[in-house]
């Protein structure tokens, strides 16, 4: 996984399958309910996910976005990393402590003060 926000309510994670593999539904179903064990219960649960025995952490759905040349990589790490901002929880990434953004900053790739500003605007239909 090469970046990741969590939020309250959803997360976006930009992350590299091994070659052949194209098994995005098992991934997910994966990361989702080993995340969803790690933490207690106690959100609302509607009677539709009651009746499957589901959490009511996620959305059942997801979006997947093959990754086209450099830039969009890099696009779309910075749109990981700005969420938290954007969605009014911190003023800067730094202060989101459920974020990739740390593990850049320790690796050289972004400035601890990076950007209070939207980063360059991606596909509208990503999030």
């Amino acid at each position: 996984m090469d970046a990741v926000v969590i939020m309250p309510d959803h997360l976006h994670c930009l992350w590299q399958l091994p070659p052949g593999d194209d098994d995005f539904p098992t991934h997910w179903y994966l990361i989702k309910s080993r995340f969803s064990r790690s933490i207690k219960p106690g959100e609302f649960i509607s009677k539709s996910r009651q009746r499957k025995g589901e959490r009511g952490l996620w959305q059942r759905r997801y979006w997947e976005h093959l990754i086209r040349d450099e830039s969009d990589y890099y696009r779309h790490v910075d749109y990981i990393h700005y969420n938290p901002v954007k969605h009014g929880y911190v003023p800067a990434a730094k202060d989101w402590q459920y974020s990739s953004f740390h593990r850049w900053v320790a690796r050289g790739l972004y400035p601890l003060n990076w950007t209070t500003a939207a980063p360059e605007v991606i596909d509208a239909n990503w999030e």
